[in-house]
């Protein structure tokens, strides 16, 4: 894509802010440059000129995008991993422009799990996904500080929160609930933050431990929609989407469940 289509995405984007923020992007850009010259003297008007123009490029053009858009595609990425036709992934693609920086058009808070990876399930590069991980993605604070970094900062449309199936923590919050289980050093911290999707789900059938894993999912998609007022802002002006996805370990499958 040529500088001028680039630019032409960057002003039309810039002009749907309010302008609050374009205040506060300015300055922030203006400080940015000032300090990048700080250190070697005084910049000449060429070296500022392409300090500007390069901060104006978004690395990767395609992935500005609408909350609705960026969940369209990052649905449309599953379908390809499920069906085996992932792209194969070259680093040396996206080399350069990444060294200019980032602006990924998705943020998942997914579980540590080392069977589900969001670039590979999704189908995406680098610099396309923002990720956080925590066994049984739930909400912390160093994470939501990360997701409202993804959208403040990032302008990342879209929030996932992605569980997925035979979660071990999620396990170890029902043995907590259920059978007064108080498990080693820091494990305990978990189970007690998703204990309460224990409580919330009653059936005590063998598919207790998915309709509660559903049930964390659920109520974390319900707690970032006004966790802060950061999050709760852009979800209320409708500039983020936040849903809740499931994955499937047997198919990779991703479900929609909130």
């Amino acid at each position: 894509m040529c500088h001028r289509c680039d630019q032409k995405n960057e002003d039309q984007q810039n002009s749907k802010q309010d302008p609050s923020k374009r205040s506060f992007l300015k300055l922030t850009a203006a400080s940015a440059i000032g300090l990048g010259f700080a250190g070697s003297g005084i910049a000449t008007a060429r070296e500022k000129k392409a300090a500007e123009t390069s901060a104006k490029v978004l690395p990767k053009p395609e992935n500005v995008l609408t909350p609705d858009q960026a969940l369209e595609r990052l649905m449309r990425g599953n379908e390809r991993y499920v069906a085996g036709e992932s792209v194969p992934l070259d680093f040396h693609d996206v080399q350069a422009a990444l060294v200019r920086g980032q602006n990924p058009y998705a943020t998942i808070l997914g579980c540590s799990d080392s069977r589900v990876s969001p670039e590979h399930c999704f189908d995406e590069a680098q610099g396309d996904l923002f990720v956080a991980r925590v066994a049984g993605n739930y909400l912390t604070n160093d994470n939501v500080a990360t997701l409202e970094y993804s959208v403040a900062v990032l302008n990342t449309p879209l929030i996932m929160v992605l569980g997925h199936e035979s979660c071990g923590a999620v396990k170890a919050a029902i043995d907590a609930v259920d059978n007064y289980k108080d498990f080693p050093g820091h494990i305990q911290l978990l189970a007690s933050a998703i204990a309460p999707a224990v409580r919330a789900v009653s059936d005590t059938s063998s598919g207790r431990l998915i309709n509660v894993t559903k049930k964390n999912v659920i109520m974390t998609v319900e707690n970032l929609r006004n966790k802060t007022p950061i999050l709760d802002y852009y979800h209320d002006q409708k500039k983020i989407r936040v849903v809740g996805g499931l994955y499937h370990l047997d198919t990779g499958r991703v479900e929609l469940i909130a």
